[in-house]
């Protein structure tokens, strides 16, 4: 697989920057189009989306860099090296929300009603972003002689000329069946905002854990037997739990059913304010 797709003179397009950032436009289409069927304040998607991003990425980054704690303490110089490169998606998860909390709060917003329509685009955002790890060949899974491992040839941070799992592939598929499931229960089967939240919680923590066991880099760290994101994913997969129980028991809330009617009483609104 090759990352480097194009270079025009200093600029070179990159598999993984194309995918990412398909998916985060496609992410954000889609929480505009679902706010607007919900009644939401659909004008406040793209604030939220930024507010994600900023959070999300500073999250990653951080999270990376305490998985590589001893070498910066070694050398602090290093931590320059690493500014550019090395993620770890679960620091960005935990980062994206809390800006997106933090965001919501701000601006007086339904913070669950936002949390369950933005948290299905997510899903579907990092089954992209996965896709663009395949391509640059990080995030690899580990040597294999089954019919289902690939091989790079040339990538900079697999080994090529290996049979590994192809985790990234597996966490996509994961990741937009997660995405599909999401939005089915928000329509057939939510009782209360914030139960997709946390099924959202529940279900990535579980499947990245399980996958874990089938990955073969060793860059994002560990805690004891466990890898870091295991570890986080343990906690995150419990809160998801209490959230779900807590909000599946509350007493129902009254919930938008239509963009007829919301669209309605925007007119309406509209036409008053101009009479």
């Amino acid at each position: 697989m090759w990352n480097d797709w194009l270079t025009i003179g200093p600029l070179t397009i990159h598999g993984y920057g194309v995918m990412t950032g398909i998916g985060i436009i496609t992410a954000y289409l889609m929480i505009e189009s679902r706010a607007k069927k919900e009644g939401l304040d659909y004008e406040k998607v793209l604030g939220l989306l930024i507010a994600c991003l900023v959070f999300g990425y500073s999250g990653s980054k951080l999270l990376y860099i305490i998985t590589i704690l001893p070498e910066v303490l070694a050398d602090p110089a290093s931590i320059l090296h690493h500014l550019s490169g090395g993620w770890v998606v679960i620091g960005g998860i935990l980062g994206g929300i809390l800006g997106g909390y933090l965001y919501c709060r701000w601006n007086k917003l339904p913070t669950w009603k936002f949390f369950d329509i933005a948290l299905a685009a997510v899903a579907m955002a990092q089954g992209f972003g996965r896709i663009g790890c395949f391509f640059a060949g990080c995030c690899y899974g580990a040597v294999t002689d089954s019919w289902i491992g690939i091989t790079f040839s040339h990538s900079d941070f697999a080994p090529n000329g290996v049979k590994l799992i192809p985790t990234q592939l597996i966490s996509s598929a994961l990741d937009f069946l997660l995405c599909a499931g999401l939005i089915w229960y928000h329509k057939n089967k939510r009782k209360n905002p914030g139960e997709v939240t946390a099924l959202y919680l529940i279900f990535y923590s579980a499947g990245r854990f399980v996958l874990e066991f089938f990955r073969g880099d060793s860059a994002r760290g560990s805690v004891g037997v466990v890898s870091t994101s295991q570890f986080i994913g343990l906690f995150t997969l419990l809160v998801g739990i209490i959230i779900f129980v807590m909000r599946r028991k509350a007493a129902p809330e009254v919930l938008v059913a239509s963009a007829e009617a919301a669209t309605e009483e925007k007119a309406t609104a509209e036409k008053q304010l101009s009479e």
